[in-house]
């Protein structure tokens, strides 16, 4: 008989999550991990193995961040449920992107922070963005410039201009994550802006904001007073 011995378990948890409204507030960490990894691992007690995890990683947004060559060295952790687990962070960072998209208009410091935030969930590495705006500060690309550290200035403001001149962009945002560190401008990240506002007003372009995000928390360079506004 091959009948899973935690089916009768997992139903009372799907059950419950269902009762309660799709809710999870109310679920303690390892039922929440526990109930996301059923779809992975349907042979296996995904209650040990959802404790086993958060005891390693310390929470599940540290099993989620967790790199993958990380995950698999946890006694039950394949390769299969390895890659289910990083697919989380990088879903939730689409979904919170895509629900943006109709309300891309980064007129202030504060919508440019609330539209780059959701883009580095999850990121264990620093990526440099570079959002192209019309006239009126509607976003009409945004896209990744850079992997690696946002110092790499020659570089990056070659392909940020270019980028600018490509989408015939009035106005251009930029914006970098710290994975590891605070929202706060080294001498790099402010010489780089200044190198970047330099480079673009040779073509007429405007940089209106420089944004560096860590976990939920972000700076504006323009509200910092970095950028100054012509």
């Amino acid at each position: 008989m091959n009948k899973n011995p935690h089916s009768g378990h997992r139903a009372r948890l799907r059950d419950r999550f269902r009762r309660e409204g799709y809710d999870l507030d109310h679920f303690e960490p390892h039922n929440i991990l526990e109930l996301m990894l059923f779809y992975c691992a349907p042979q296996k007690d995904t209650n040990e193995l959802a404790h086993l995890l958060i005891d390693e990683f310390g929470s599940i947004s540290g099993v989620f961040d967790a790199p993958y060559e990380e995950l698999v060295k946890v006694s039950g952790v394949g390769e299969y449920t390895a890659t289910f687990i990083k697919t989380i962070p990088a879903l939730f960072r689409v979904y919170e992107t895509d629900r943006l998209k109709d309300e891309a208009v980064l007129d202030s410091a504060q919508a440019a922070r609330r539209y780059f935030i959701p883009k580095f969930i999850g990121r264990t590495e620093e990526l440099v963005y570079v959002a192209c705006l019309d006239s009126e500060c509607k976003v009409k690309c945004c896209e990744i410039v850079s992997h690696g550290t946002v110092s790499a200035a020659a570089v990056n403001v070659r392909k940020i201009a270019e980028y600018a001149m490509r989408y015939n962009a009035a106005n251009v945002i930029v914006a970098h994550n710290h994975p590891y560190g605070l929202a706060v401008a080294s001498p790099e990240d402010i010489m780089t802006t200044d190198a970047i506002c330099y480079a673009l007003q040779l073509i007429g372009i405007v940089l209106t904001d420089h944004i560096i995000v860590a976990n939920d928390q972000a700076l504006s360079l323009a509200e910092a007073g970095v950028i100054k506004k012509k």
